[in-house]
């Protein structure tokens, strides 16, 4: 018994020093898993350099594309929970894949923790002015059921925030559309503007130069209300289609396993970044929304999320790739 007294008080102050270690206590490594260039890597990068200067120890930004986001996901769960390694990335990674893959190799509720929804952005509805004429939601609607083989739209890839929110506006208005997959929202809007399809759902503010420049015309936009970035531009409820409100969300998250005080202090760490008043100017001028949950916050608003795309995902009978 004293032998056991012994051994665990000799223990017991390892394990509260364990517990209690300073973070980070060396660079730390953010996943993300997606090209350089992509929504997460931008919000990514522009982070790091503040939480480096803050916190006195280097973040470093690895891109770890494939799959969607399977391959820079697993390595984060495979590394350990100590804070050291993270992952930004988008509501595919977090959420979409879930509902789009019966046979995803990890799972983002179990495997990893969940940390900050980081920022948001709404989709805007566009349509080439010159293939479609119309101003308002009700004269595209028309549009659409009066040239049904024209009714096509382009998405950044299947499974992507732009193609769901097509699909779920197919099933809010009952229209037969067509579907035109790319491998990025460029490519997506170029085919918009070029005329190849009638309409896009593309992000804030990868379109707002576009629309602007009059290359293509905006309908609707999926925020709760009006953008500062485009306030003429009325939301979907204004325009006849109620309880159409769509994000495309980031977030951030360690693997699976991370105590909930060092979540809570790593959390705290990016919120402070990303409420700097270098990263908000950056993220104000692409079109981004500061979030910067709880874990719990963010924990529950995925649920939602996840139960929400595997809907549309069963009523639209969307397959993966």
């Amino acid at each position: 018994m004293k032998r056991r007294l012994l051994l665990s008080g000799l223990l017991a102050p390892a394990t509260l020093r364990a517990q209690d270690a300073p973070w980070p206590s060396r660079g730390v490594t953010v996943i993300v898993p997606f090209a350089p260039g992509s929504s997460s890597d931008i919000i990514a990068r522009a982070t790091a350099p503040v939480l480096s200067a803050a916190l006195g120890q280097p973040f470093v930004v690895e891109n770890r594309p494939g799959a969607t986001g399977e391959v820079g996901a697993r390595q984060v769960i495979r590394s350990a929970p100590d804070g050291h390694m993270l992952m930004h990335a988008p509501i595919s990674t977090w959420a979409i894949n879930v509902a789009l893959r019966p046979n995803l190799g990890y799972d983002p509720v179990t495997q990893l923790t969940r940390i900050s929804q980081t920022v948001r952005t709404p989709n805007v509805l566009v349509v080439n002015p010159q293939k479609v004429p119309v101003r308002d939601l009700p004269s595209f609607i028309a549009w659409l059921k009066a040239n049904p083989r024209e009714a096509s739209y382009s998405s950044s890839g299947i499974g992507s925030s732009d193609h769901l929110t097509g699909a779920m506006f197919a099933l809010a208005t009952g229209l037969d559309l067509v579907h035109v997959p790319f491998t990025g929202g460029a490519p997506a809007t170029t085919a918009v503007i070029a005329g190849d399809v009638a309409f896009s759902f593309q992000n804030l503010g990868s379109i707002v130069p576009h629309i602007r420049d009059n290359r293509v015309r905006s309908i609707f936009i999926t925020s709760q209300a009006r953008h500062p970035l485009l306030p003429e531009v009325p939301v979907a409820g204004e325009v006849g289609l109620s309880d159409f409100v769509v994000y495309s969300w980031q977030a951030l998250g360690g693997p699976g396993g991370m105590a909930p005080a060092l979540a809570a202090r790593v959390h705290a760490a990016f919120r402070t970044a990303l409420l700097s008043r270098e990263v908000k100017a950056r993220m104000d001028d692409i079109g981004f929304d500061v979030v910067a949950s709880t874990p719990a916050e963010f924990a529950a608003f995925q649920a939602g999320e996840i139960e929400r795309w595997s809907r549309v995902v069963r009523a639209g009978n969307i397959k993966a790739e």
